[in-house]
């Protein structure tokens, strides 16, 4: 059943809720945890499974006494869909950093294609990314990338349970994939262009489901903020602080992205159109 109902419903956020959040680009899993906490005034809440920046979709909230779901929920298969575009690499796999090689990709045929899904599907080998959240020596990953360096990370076994390319439009390949917890959707994409000889990276990725919870069934940022709780009774307001001019935001690893996502000042919306 939708959390997102027209009639309002009663949390009881202590005794414990699973909630289901439609996660925004670019916000982090941690973001949405913060929002999350301090607009509902919740005293103990945790994500159950890591959902990228670039990514949107399914990301699931645990609350008060629910939070010793998470491991349970975190083990559960997930549902991704998105995009691969071939013929491009990335040092994270993704659009969070600047194509770095491009290659011949006209050559690529819908049965190469066909092939390379069903040769990545069951039991894999993989290497997480190092643009990720894999602890080396005690440091997140990410930490040791953005400082350009270089770090060695171990592969492990995970299992595509299900690889369907849902279309094809060269150089974008769509996919839905069911996979293991742990499983990199932006190492799958990296590893699917290997394959193919041509290179590729995720451009698009969207979390439709966490065992049977599903993203329809997910609350918006929006709605989770109109659930906002009244002022306590006899808790003075604060005092109106000074309006401050709102600086776009950045969100650190992003900065690539977020550029190439502003148009240039000068930039003529419909000139672009044309």
């Amino acid at each position: 059943m939708s959390q997102e109902t027209t009639a309002p419903r009663r949390f009881d956020f202590e005794a414990g809720e699973v909630l289901l959040v439609d996660k925004p680009l670019t916000w982090t899993s941690f973001d949405v945890v913060r929002k999350v906490k301090n607009t509902l005034r919740i005293k103990k809440i945790g994500h159950a499974g890591t959902l990228d920046p670039l990514a949107t979709g399914l990301l699931i909230l645990c609350t008060g006494k629910k939070t010793k779901q998470i491991d349970l929920i975190q083990a559960q298969e997930k549902e991704y869909t998105g995009t691969f575009r071939l013929g491009q690499t990335t040092p994270s796999f993704d659009l969070e950093t600047p194509v770095d090689a491009e290659l011949p990709y006209a050559h690529v045929t819908a049965e190469q294609l066909q092939a390379a899904a069903q040769a990545f599907t069951g039991p894999i080998q993989q290497t997480p990314p190092l643009y990720s959240a894999v602890k080396i020596n005690g440091e997140r990953a990410y930490e040791v990338a953005r400082r350009g360096d270089t770090a060695e990370i171990k592969s492990k076994e995970v299992t595509i349970k299900e690889f369907e390319l849902t279309g094809i439009s060269l150089p974008d390949v769509h996919f839905r994939v069911v996979c293991t917890k742990g499983t990199y959707i932006r190492s799958l994409a990296r590893d699917f262009g290997q394959h193919l000889g041509c290179g590729a990276h995720l451009t698009k990725l969207v979390r439709t489901r966490i065992g049977e919870y599903r993203v329809e069934d997910a609350l918006t940022m929006e709605t989770l903020e109109a659930l906002r709780p009244p002022r306590p009774e006899g808790d003075m307001p604060r005092p109106p602080r000074p309006a401050k001019q709102r600086r776009p935001e950045q969100r650190a690893g992003l900065e690539y992205f977020q550029a190439q996502a502003t148009p240039a000042p000068d930039s003529d919306p419909a000139a672009s159109a044309s």
